[in-house]
This record gives structure tokens, C-alpha cells and sequence, in this order.
């Protein structure tokens, strides 16, 4: 018996410190889909032995999530969304961490002929102009953001053309790039993530490079005031650790098929 409490004992201690060695990290999904993590946290683990939980969603769900105490750590990319999120008593500092860009990809046939846009309210309004059919994130998440905001620019209501050649999909990047493929239509990704992504079929980037289409993650310490429970500690190491040199060199050195697809930028 005195055995059994020994070993039950050790077991609750051993659980107890893995307990305190571990973060859950909300973030989004195109930094999971890419393969970032499966880069970045190996080289985390392996110095700092810390256990880190990443939970990908689209960046409203993370953040709801982070608001309902289910962080520690907030990673995403929606500035005016995480500045409230500090602004609120939820988050303690908002970090720039790294940007890559959003790119506009449709059928090689490109029927609205946005390549040759001269901007991105140009190459939209073409779309909304022959109706041709777009697929939207529709998710609440930060591309979907960008997404609506870039119509906002353009003066184009999407709202009485949805379920005709607008179609929100209520999914992640990857599930609406492959319903873009599967409709023949046009829609609006982060870079990383078609970099990433394998069915693309007659697909391609169609227009890229507007300044516009500038997408910038930011990373967050959740507030122990606000969430008892948070790590504070463990998540900022992690938060130190992405932000300084060595973090940040691993961001920069990631690449899939020789193409870099997140560019380090924190200040600290």
C-alpha cells in the first residue's frame, strides 16, 4: 500500500511539473498549416524544456478563446483585433513578430482578367464586375478580416451577392482554397499557406504585391490578472525566445521549396 501511495505521489508531482512546463498557444491557421510550428518547436523544446500546445483556428476564435481563458499565449494576425485584446485587460503587450503578404489566386484562365490589375481594388472590383465566382473564408478570421476590408476599399457590398458568385465556405484557408479549386474560383491567401498547398491544379497567383496585401502576425502574452491560470512565466520566455535573435533567425531560415515564408520583424 505505502508503495502504491509513493508511486501515485511521484506520478501527481511528475504531472504537476509538466503542468508548470507546458503553454497552450492559440493561434491561427495558416502558421500551423504551413509548418512553421513543426520547424520552430523542436528548437524551443529542446532548450527551454517547455511542452507547447498550439491550438490553430482562424484569429476571432483564437482570440475568443484567449478571452475565455484558454491561453497563454495569442499568436495571429489581426492588429486592430489584437490592440483591443490588449486595450481590454486580456493581453499584456501586443509584439510585431513577423509579416508575409496575402496573395489573390483563381483559374489560370483568370475569367475577370485581375493579373494584369493595377491595384487591389482594381483586380476586386473586375471580380464583382462579371461575377465571377469568389470563395470566401466568411470564418471571422484575421485573412477573412483583410478580405472584407480590402471590399470595403473597392466599394463593393458583398453581402446581397452571397450564395450567388460570392460563397462564404465557413472554413479554414486550406478547406476554402480547395473549394476555390473545385469551383473554379477566385480567392484571397496568405502566401504561406499556397505555398504550402498541394491541389492546386490550374490554380496560380494571379495578383500579388500590392502594399495592400501587407500581413503582419503579432504575438501576445495573456494577462494573469484576467486568467489565473496562465503560465506567465513559461509564455514569456516563449514570447522572448520568438522575438530575439535566435527565434527570429529560425523564422527567417524556415522555407518549403526554397521560398521563405514568414520574414521576422520584432522590436524589442
Amino acid at each position: 500500500m505505502r508503495i502504491f501511495l509513493l508511486i501515485l505521489l511521484s506520478y501527481i508531482a511528475s504531472s504537476a511539473a509538466i503542468a508548470e512546463n507546458s503553454i497552450l498557444v492559440q493561434s491561427t491557421t495558416s502558421t500551423a498549416n504551413s509548418g512553421l510550428y513543426d520547424f520552430l518547436l523542436p528548437h524551443f523544446q529542446a532548450s527551454h524544456n517547455i511542452q507547447v500546445k498550439v491550438v490553430a483556428v482562424g484569429t476571432g476564435q483564437a482570440i475568443r478563446n484567449a478571452r475565455n481563458c484558454d491561453a497563454d499565449v495569442l499568436l495571429v494576425h489581426a492588429k486592430h483585433a489584437e490592440e483591443k485584446f490588449v486595450a481590454d485587460g486580456f493581453g499584456i503587450k501586443r509584439h510585431d513578430l513577423m509579416y508575409n503578404d496575402f496573395v489573390i489566386v483563381g483559374p489560370e484562365s483568370d475569367p475577370a482578367e485581375i493579373a494584369q490589375s493595377n491595384n487591389t481594388t482594381d483586380a476586386l472590383i473586375k471580380i464583382a464586375e462579371v461575377n465571377a465566382l469568389f470563395a470566401s473564408r466568411g470564418d471571422n478570421s484575421g485573412t477573412h478580416k483583410k478580405e472584407q476590408k480590402l471590399w470595403a476599399q473597392a466599394n463593393v457590398d458583398t453581402k446581397p451577392h452571397n450564395g450567388k458568385w460570392y460563397r462564404e465556405t465557413g472554413s479554414g484557408m486550406g478547406a476554402t482554397l480547395n473549394t476555390a479549386v473545385g469551383m473554379n474560383a477566385y480567392t484571397l491567401t496568405d502566401r504561406a499557406t499556397w505555398i504550402s498547398f498541394k491541389n492546386r491544379q490550374q490554380h496560380k497567383i494571379l495578383f500579388e504585391g500590392d502594399a495592400e496585401l501587407y500581413n503582419q502576425y503579432g504575438v501576445i502574452l495573456v494577462n494573469k490578472d484576467n486568467c489565473e491560470r496562465v503560465n506567465s512565466e513559461a509564455g514569456e520566455i516563449f514570447i522572448d525566445w520568438l522575438t530575439t535573435a535566435d527565434g527570429q533567425a529560425l523564422i527567417a531560415d524556415y522555407q518549403l521549396d526554397g521560398q521563405q515564408l514568414f520574414y521576422p520583424n520584432a522590436k524589442r
